[in-house]
Parts: C-alpha cells; sequence; structure tokens
C-alpha cells in the first residue's frame, strides 16, 4: 500500500458518499490509498480548484469527481489540473441523474474527463478503472485486478451451476 494516497475523491455534497461509498470500497479492496472531500463547482468552488490544482503535488495520480443535477464538478476538476479525471454521475433531481451524466460526458475538447454510468455502477467502475490506470505502473496491482476477473468469471460459473440444478430439478 502507498504511504500518500494515489486518489482523490470529490463530492458535491454529502448526500453523494452513500454512493461513493462503492468507489472506498473498490479501492480498499485493492489496497489503494485515497482521500475524499466534499466540494461543490458551485457552493465551494474555490476549494474544488484548489483540491484539483494541488493535487499532483501531493501524490494523487488519479481524481474521482462525482457530482448530480448540473454536476460540473468533474468539469471543473479536470480544467485546473492534468491528472486523469473520472466523473460518476449522482441519480437525483427530477431527471434522475439523466442530467448529470450529460454534464459529465459533454465536456469540450481539450479537457477530458472519463465519464461512468449514474450511480453506485459508476462509482464501483471509477474505483475500478483508476485500479486498472495504476496497474499500468504497478506489477502487483496488475496481478490483482486480474484476479478480481478470475474471481467474477467463477462467481458467474457458480451462479449458473445453482441455477442449472433447480432447472433441472
Amino acid at each position: 500500500m502507498h504511504s500518500r494516497p494515489s486518489i482523490l475523491i470529490l463530492m458535491g455534497s454529502d448526500s453523494d458518499l452513500a454512493i461513493m461509498n462503492e468507489t472506498r470500497t473498490i479501492l480498499e479492496k485493492f489496497g489503494i490509498t485515497y482521500e475524499i472531500h466534499i466540494a461543490s463547482a458551485h457552493r465551494s468552488p474555490q476549494k474544488a480548484a484548489m483540491l484539483a490544482a494541488e493535487a499532483a503535488e501531493r501524490g494523487i495520480k488519479i481524481i474521482i469527481a462525482a457530482a448530480g443535477m448540473a454536476a460540473h464538478l468533474a468539469g471543473v476538476v479536470a480544467s485546473k489540473t492534468v491528472l486523469p479525471v473520472i466523473g460518476v454521475p449522482i441519480p437525483g433531481g427530477s431527471l434522475n441523474g439523466v442530467d448529470a451524466l450529460y454534464s459529465t460526458v459533454q465536456m469540450p475538447a481539450g479537457i477530458p474527463v472519463a465519464s461512468m454510468a449514474i450511480g453506485k455502477a459508476g462509482a464501483k467502475n471509477a474505483a475500478l478503472f483508476a485500479v486498472q490506470i495504476l496497474s499500468l505502473s504497478d506489477k502487483q496491482l496488475d496481478m490483482k485486478i486480474k484476479a478480481y476477473r478470475v474471481e467474477m468469471e467463477l462467481e458467474v460459473e457458480k451462479q449458473d451451476a445453482e441455477l442449472q440444478k433447480t432447472v433441472s430439478a
């Protein structure tokens, strides 16, 4: 495990934590250290910009930014750093996260944000995508992500075997 955090998780609101706990769980499973903050692109833009601008100096390698509704957090963060930024749209509001998805994925050319699915699946995939990026320069992490994929495959096979028992009976 790295002594300094490798990942910075930013959320627009404390209500996003229930979803972003999926990110934390995956990062912890892989032994990846992180720091986590609440910083809103609209209500605390200076804090969000500062966390992004100073992230590389603190040893951060990837930023995961989650927000709902207008969801400009990932874009604001990406504009302040050259570190990879992964956006997680949070469901909510009248469009149930579709607005957050559009705000995250529709970045102007030159300021990329990797956008994940809306909600918990996106939060989990953001962590897994970060693991994949970090595994490019970390052999142990590379072995762990490959083993994780095998575990998923074996779980599907186990589920199918159980299903076949009930169908054949």
